[in-house]
This record gives C-alpha cells, structure tokens and sequence, in this order.
C-alpha cells in the first residue's frame, strides 16, 4: 500500500527516536522534525486510524508491523544514500537532508543499484 511522503517520513521519524530513545512522544516528533505539536496530533491520529502505529496509555508511540516495514524500509534507504552522497563529495549535513528527499522517489531498481554499487566498493 502506498502512504503520502509526509506518513513515511513521521513513520521514520518514529522509528529513529525510538531507536535513539527506547521511547517516542508526540512531543518528541514536533521537536525532532520542528512541526507544531497539533500538526503532529493530527497526523498521529490518522497513522493510528490507518493501523501503522498505536499510542499507549503513557502517551509512548509504537510502530505497529505495517508501520515498522515502511520505516525500516525508509530508514535503510536514507542510510544508504547518505552514505553514497557522502562517498561521492557531498557534506555529510548536506548528504543527509538530500537523502531525506530522495529516498521518497527513487525506484526500488534504482535503490538496488545503488546498493549494489556501495557492496561493490566495500569490498
């Protein structure tokens, strides 16, 4: 199924904090991602509704499995193509906010060539 590129990238972004944290908030996104934490609620509410994340009782936001495959799959996809940009002479700072951008657009051919291409040099 096919989510707008404002629900993956709060997908990711829960994912992360919760990697980094051990627990996510509401609050926790409208900081990392500079939004207002109404905006946040309301986007929170429709991840919910959709079935990619559930809101526990303490506030703390859990990806659920749909929602986990589309972060991960996002979270490795923006790992890999910092790293590539980076490989290729761009600054990590810029590297890594380019990467946010792309890795909504490029191809699943294209991310795999790519993939495939960082194997190679790593070898």
């Amino acid at each position: 199924m096919k989510i707008q590129e404002s629900a993956e990238n709060y997908l990711e972004t829960i994912f992360i904090i919760n990697t980094r944290k051990g627990s996510c908030r509401s609050i926790d996104i409208a900081n990392e991602l500079g939004y207002s934490k109404p905006s946040v609620s309301i986007a929170m509410k429709n991840l919910r509704e959709n079935g990619y994340i559930d809101v526990m009782g303490d506030g703390n936001i859990v990806l659920l499995a749909p929602g986990l495959e589309i972060a991960n799959k996002l979270y490795k996809r923006h790992t890999m193509l910092t790293d590539f940009l980076i490989r290729i002479g761009v600054s990590p700072a810029l590297a890594t906010e380019d990467a946010c951008r792309i890795e909504h657009i490029l191809s699943e051919e294209s991310i795999e060539a790519i993939s495939k291409h960082l194997d190679e040099l790593n070898k």
